[in-house]
């Protein structure tokens, strides 16, 4: 393959369907840096119909990086609720404080430089310093992995060290240096809107003519994966503790799924089969300050499962009203109000059993 002649064939090309397919978004087309990284930070692991919401909200509450460095941290958890992946939050709001003490709120300006944010990779590096001071940098995501896949016709599996170590090298032949942010967004709506990971749209394609994948009919399996993903299973089980309109609650801090966002008393078995009353027989001390209670009712839920990238949790909620009014949990348990579990961030499962409760 002529790998010249054939760039030159999908620049032009892909330039033109870009000047006639208008994907309009709130952040596409700004230079300001802070914006550009808030909706690249939000578009890590989410799709743009779900991120757009939460890049308007925060952008409302966070107008700029020093605002975003000062907003206490369980109202950044609430204003990222429902997102996932809070570790995203917790590692922008740590790169908004660096920039606002250390660089006085001017976010950098090289792509060396803005790769040492936290939270950052070589992808999003490279859209801030496209998109922002369209520097020559060229982005690499699910969506271009596939576009270059199926139009070069590579068979090298993408989440491979060599096929990562190809696709950046032909990612970077292909960008076109004297228009970085116009090809990378470009190529990246073309990815989302033209050739889709299911069903794209070949017959209305104008890279048609030299598709390597639909030439030689191997649309449907480009681009290639080797990793088999194997997720792991756990079972939790939360307490909603009642006592009159009261509950309490906790803020996560392990090292774990979740990290600052807050839960019911959690008691993670080896099944999803135990019964609750003896799961707290047998771990109601990590719970329990140490008096006796006695419960009117259990109500238990059905399971909810809950799908993360590693792993698939399991989950029952157990409400237990209580009749013994001197009962009290052990000290990382807040409690609270019925009426102000609105008020906190808690991860989206929890969230869901709430709101199909009525509780929120």
């Amino acid at each position: 393959m002529n790998l010249t002649k054939e760039t030159e064939f999908f620049q032009k090309n892909l330039l033109a369907w870009a000047a006639t397919t208008p994907r309009p978004m709130p952040w596409k087309g700004v230079r300001d840096p802070y914006r550009i990284w808030l909706s690249e930070i939000i578009l890590q692991q989410t799709r743009v119909e779900q991120g757009r919401a939460f890049y308007e909200r925060i952008l409302v509450a966070c107008p700029d990086v020093f605002a975003l460095a000062a907003l206490p941290e369980d109202e950044l958890m609430k204003l990222w609720e429902g997102l996932g992946y809070y570790s995203r939050a917790r590692n922008l709001q740590s790169a908004a404080k660096f920039i606002a003490t250390h660089l006085n709120g001017k976010f950098p300006e090289k792509f060396e430089e803005i790769l040492q944010l936290k939270g950052v990779g070589e992808y999003t590096a490279s859209a801030i310093a496209s998109f922002a001071y369209d520097l020559p940098y060229a982005v690499l995501d699910g969506n271009v992995y596939r576009v270059l896949s199926r139009f070069f016709g590579i068979e090298t599996p993408i989440d491979s060290p060599a096929g990562k170590t190809q696709f950046s090298k032909l990612a970077a032949a292909t960008l076109i240096h004297s228009a970085p942010a116009k090809y990378n967004q470009a190529i990246m709506d073309f990815g989302a809107l033209q050739c889709t990971p299911r069903k794209p749209d070949c017959p209305t394609c104008p890279m048609q003519q030299k598709c390597a994948a639909f030439t030689g009919k191997k649309v449907g399996l480009l681009p290639v994966k080797g990793k088999k993903l194997v997720k792991s299973r756990r079972f939790f089980h939360y307490f909603i503790f009642r006592k009159a309109e009261n509950t309490w609650i906790r803020k996560r801090e392990e090292k774990d799924i979740w990290k600052h966002l807050y839960e019911f008393p959690l008691i993670e078995s080896v099944t999803n089969g135990e019964s609750p009353g003896d799961l707290l027989l047998q771990h109601g001390e990590k719970i329990f300050a140490g008096a006796d209670y006695e419960t009117a009712e259990i109500r238990s839920s059905e399971i909810y499962t809950w799908q993360l990238t590693h792993r698939t949790i399991e989950v029952r909620f157990h409400e237990l009203l209580f009749v013994n009014s001197s009962l009290e949990l052990a000290d990382d348990f807040t409690q609270i109000k019925l009426t102000e579990l609105k008020n906190y961030a808690f991860p989206r499962v929890i969230d869901r059993y709430l709101r199909e409760k009525n509780y929120l």
